[in-house]
């Protein structure tokens, strides 16, 4: 059986639709407006191995704030949904991801406790359509609706791109590992025997 969400999300600034299943093959059909965080959850999508439908409509005449922040908070949402109770999954998972010159680190536990760290410092302050400050809304937003502990690190900076994207794909590879089951794990992965 797969585990598979789907939500639509509708404010005065957005207008989303999602589904999301972690049990895909790495299929995307992202479309948010915005080419470089198209590109972005495309890598997601892909390394991850989960598949995501996504269509974003938002208030881009503003920025792209909004619709960054309300992709991540409706990604987060679908997270939770699709992972259900957690039963037999490994629940941690973390990755240390090279691209070129930059280093990133992703862990994440799901806890079923937000929390989040973000440490990446961006020399400018958009790549191509996309704003760079908006990539800690969005992994802040996908932490706090998931109901999960995510860190994220640049541990070596260097170009603007590849630092993005070094982050996405750890956190996809993260991702990965902490749903995936484990053939030891018998019930919740936890001593309080929920999460």
């Amino acid at each position: 059986m797969n585990r598979e969400a789907k939500l639509h999300r509708k404010t005065s600034e957005t207008d989303i639709e999602a589904v999301l299943n972690l049990d895909g093959s790495g299929k995307a059909d992202i479309s948010t407006g915005i080419g470089f965080f198209d590109h972005m959850l495309d890598a997601f999508t892909r390394h991850s191995c989960f598949d995501l439908t996504l269509k974003a409509a938002g208030d881009l005449d503003v920025d792209t704030h909004h619709t960054v922040e309300d992709c991540g908070i409706v990604l987060g949402s679908l997270i939770k949904e699709a992972v259900g109770d957690k039963t037999g999954i490994s629940r941690y998972g973390f990755y240390i991801l090279p691209m070129d010159e930059v280093l990133s680190l992703c862990a994440v536990d799901l806890c079923g406790r937000p929390y989040f760290q973000y440490n990446a410092k961006f020399e400018i302050e958009n790549i191509g359509d996309f704003e760079t400050d908006t990539i800690r809304e969005f992994f802040y937003a996908v932490s706090y609706s998931a109901g999960m502990n995510l860190h994220l690190k640049i541990m070596e900076p260097g170009n603007a791109h590849h630092m993005a994207e070094a982050m996405f794909k750890s956190f996809a590879r993260a991702m990965k590992e902490a749903v995936a089951f484990d053939e030891k794990v018998k019930g919740i992965p936890s001593t309080k025997g929920t999460i």
